[in-house]
């Protein structure tokens, strides 16, 4: 527990000397148009398909339009319910040094959730709804809480991933990068936070949970993981981007052999993360 403190008073610190005002932070123009590049090509979820290169460039940056308008809308939703997750979490059992970054972690989870709101309203006029991926009422000791933070890690690994690669991408427009580049910055000290604490629960009440407990763990984070991904394929937003058969394209993407490629790519911290600390067997297929 003192690695988790001394980390959580660090992270802390870093936070109060990064304090920003979202509002004041970036330039939003009157309009972002499709017919700029948004969504690094790459990353798009048809990247490596047919249907993708039959597409030309205006046609896939109006794709890659709509696949930020999503990524940022499962941004939302995967914020909205930390947010839950963590409101309840303040003040409970934790030391002080928890539950004073715990403030920090809300308080840096609701400006990215008003940067994406914004964004998508401001530009698309909508948020692509989620599905929703819940965990059984009935757990063991320590259970719920390790959950809670293996499902942190896991959400904003996969995307970190995203975020970083964007960051960086000249070719998108200045207003997709900066809050790409935004979100990235905070979440580097979440996922230290989240990592060391997730680590720290399971190492605690694992020993106590027995074989059909600890089997059980490992399935469901393996389908949450699957759940996650499949955020990231939406047959609403090739509807919008003007593909055909959407629903036969999201289907194909899935999947596609590229596609199996890139989430084994992208996930592959994730992953070495859950199967070196023992909390998976082995990298689920």
């Amino acid at each position: 527990m003192d690695n988790v403190l001394n980390l959580s008073r660090k992270l802390s610190t870093a936070s109060v000397k990064h304090y920003s005002n979202p509002y004041a932070e970036f330039d939003w123009p009157d309009d972002v148009t499709d017919q700029e590049w948004l969504f690094s090509p790459e990353l798009s979820s048809l990247a490596g398909t047919s249907v993708y290169d039959n597409l030309d460039e205006k046609q896939l940056k109006k794709l890659g339009f709509w696949e930020l308008i999503n990524f940022f809308s499962l941004n939302i939703h995967g914020e909205k319910a930390l947010l839950q997750g963590l409101s309840k979490r303040l003040y409970s059992d934790w030391p002080a040094e928890i539950s004073e970054y715990l403030h920090h972690f809300v308080d840096e989870e609701n400006k990215h959730m008003t940067l994406f709101g914004t964004f998508c309203n401001r530009y698309a006029h909508k948020i692509y709804p989620s599905k929703n991926y819940q965990v059984s009422s009935k757990l063991s000791q320590g259970e719920e809480e390790f959950l809670f933070f293996a499902k942190v890690v896991i959400f904003e690994e996969l995307v970190d991933h995203f975020n970083l690669h964007m960051s960086r991408d000249g070719r998108l427009h200045p207003l997709s990068q900066a809050i790409n580049r935004y979100h990235h910055h905070d979440e580097s000290r979440h996922l230290a936070f989240g990592r060391k604490l997730t680590k720290h629960i399971f190492d605690t009440y694992s020993p106590q949970w027995n074989d059909q407990t600890l089997a059980d763990i490992r399935r469901y984070l393996c389908e949450y993981i699957v759940a996650t991904w499949k955020e990231y394929y939406n047959p609403w937003v090739y509807k919008d981007a003007g593909i055909s058969d959407s629903y036969d394209v999201y289907q194909m993407a899935w999947e596609h052999e590229a596609q199996r490629a890139h989430r084994k790519k992208v996930s592959g911290k994730c992953l070495e993360f859950l199967v070196n600390n023992g909390i998976l067997e082995k990298e689920p297929q």
